[in-house]
């Protein structure tokens, strides 16, 4: 398999369709018979370029002519990043190993023309790599860590420059893989040193006591205590959002927009596997997922349901808890979803008002003295602490019940769980405990 050409292929569909890279990578994986090395390669070379676009596309038009630049057609570029990337992310590629793969591969699709105009920008780049970034604070900070120029602007307008730097630095790093331990099978220390054994460390979290880290994700998930069911894979904001609902045994739970059901399963382990838990999602393939690991994790008390939450019915007052875990902007994510910057077509006030009525829906589930947890991955005040305040003026027998009561105060702001990844190193998320109190 030829991995630059494969790679060129996938980021190609990524940029000009606006679609997610994961599901084409799993593809080429589950039918490539390559060594592991290649097909890590691979996921490097596609979530780098992706996530570098702006700053790689920056650099290439700083050694090219303006005009002939603005004209040349993505397709195009796209040899360009891919190139770029490799000289300046891939410390194991000798550059000229960089730039004769790509000037091959732009002669074997688009004939001597192409090849000779990579082949001279990329030289022209290996002579004289010194250039400058935009003076403009968030013009700069948005190019050389490449992300929209508006969001890097808001992000200053909430935290500063030195909290903005630190949350791009963040975003662009690999991530490391994180394991939710399940109790029920085995502990943490059992876990570490089964690994240990195996030459993998696993760094216990300083979010969460039930989840640990590690930089080998490739050896960890096909190792056989990942099949039987031993940990799943869920960061630790997330695990955290869970660990503030504090499910008990015996309780009756309905977790809407459920796919893929890191949180169910890790509700029905903290209740050791008792009480029921019903998740309801609108995505068959996300049923699908959460059936999948229902049955890996040897889980009873989860009933699952293939439906739109809000004509989900009947609607009564019957749960102890409900989680309203609402599709979101995703920014606490970005580490791990490449694409998702770029997805500048996202509707927000669409956006917004679904997650309004997520709310409204799911208070009319949630018994007296009863709890709804209100989380999204993002951390977008619009999206979080504004949807809240505006729910609870509205609702006047709900009230927040204070998450510093359940998690770690260093996680809660506002009485609200508040996880930064500038802060704490984790993805981002939010959380209110809301509490029914007729």
């Amino acid at each position: 398999m030829d991995i630059r050409f494969e790679a060129y292929k996938i980021i190609q569909k990524v940029l000009q369709k606006n679609i997610f890279s994961n599901k084409l990578l799993k593809q080429i994986k589950k039918k490539s018979k390559d060594s592991e090395e290649n097909i890590d390669l691979l996921y490097k070379l596609v979530k780098g370029v992706i996530k570098q676009n702006k700053n790689l596309d920056y650099i290439v038009s700083e050694y090219t002519d303006d005009e002939k630049y603005k004209n040349t057609d993505l397709k195009i570029k796209i040899l360009l990043y891919l190139a770029l990337y490799q000289i300046l992310y891939c410390n194991n590629i000798p550059d000229y190993a960089a730039v004769d793969e790509s000037v091959k591969l732009a002669k074997k699709l688009y004939g001597d023309k192409v090849s000779k105009f990579i082949n001279a920008v990329l030289r022209n780049y290996l002579r004289n790599p010194a250039f400058t970034y935009p003076e403009k604070l968030e013009e700069n900070l948005a190019v050389r860590y490449s992300f929209p120029e508006e969001l890097v602007k808001k992000w200053l307008e909430l935290w500063g420059e030195s909290s903005t730097e630190e949350l791009c630095k963040f975003f662009n790093t690999e991530p490391l893989l994180s394991l939710r331990i399940n109790n029920h099978a085995t502990n943490k220390e059992k876990l570490i040193n089964y690994f240990s054994r195996r030459d993998i460390e696993l760094i216990p979290s300083t979010a969460s006591n039930n989840v640990l880290m590690t930089d080998k994700p490739r050896e960890v998930l096909t190792d056989v205590a990942f099949s039987e069911g031993y940990f799943s894979i869920q960061d630790a904001s997330a695990a955290l959002v869970v660990e503030l609902m504090k499910p008990a045994p015996h309780e009756s739970i309905i977790d809407f927009f459920a796919g893929p059901g890191g949180k169910a399963t890790y509700m029905s382990e903290l209740m050791g596997d008792m009480g029921e838990i019903l998740a309801i999602d609108k995505f068959p393939n996300k049923i699908k997922k959460i059936k999948q690991a229902i049955a890996r994790l040897q889980l009873t008390n989860i009933n699952t349901i293939t439906e739109d939450a809000f004509n989900y019915g009947p609607v009564a007052p019957a749960y102890d808890k409900v989680l309203v875990d609402v599709p979101c902007s995703g920014w606490g994510v970005f580490q791990k979803k490449a694409e998702l910057r770029w997805q500048a077509n996202q509707d927000m006030p669409k956006l917004l008002k679904l997650q309004e009525a997520a709310l409204k829906m799911g208070s009319q589930f949630v018994k007296q003295n009863g709890i709804m947890i209100y989380s999204t991955c993002t951390m977008n005040p619009a999206e979080n602490e504004e949807q809240v305040n505006r729910f609870l003026k509205k609702n006047i027998n709900f009230v927040i019940d204070p998450a510093a009561k359940y998690v770690s105060p260093k996680f809660v702001e506002n009485n609200f769980l508040k996880t930064l990844p500038f802060k704490h190193k984790i993805d981002g998320s939010f959380a209110a405990r809301l509490k029914r109190i007729d």
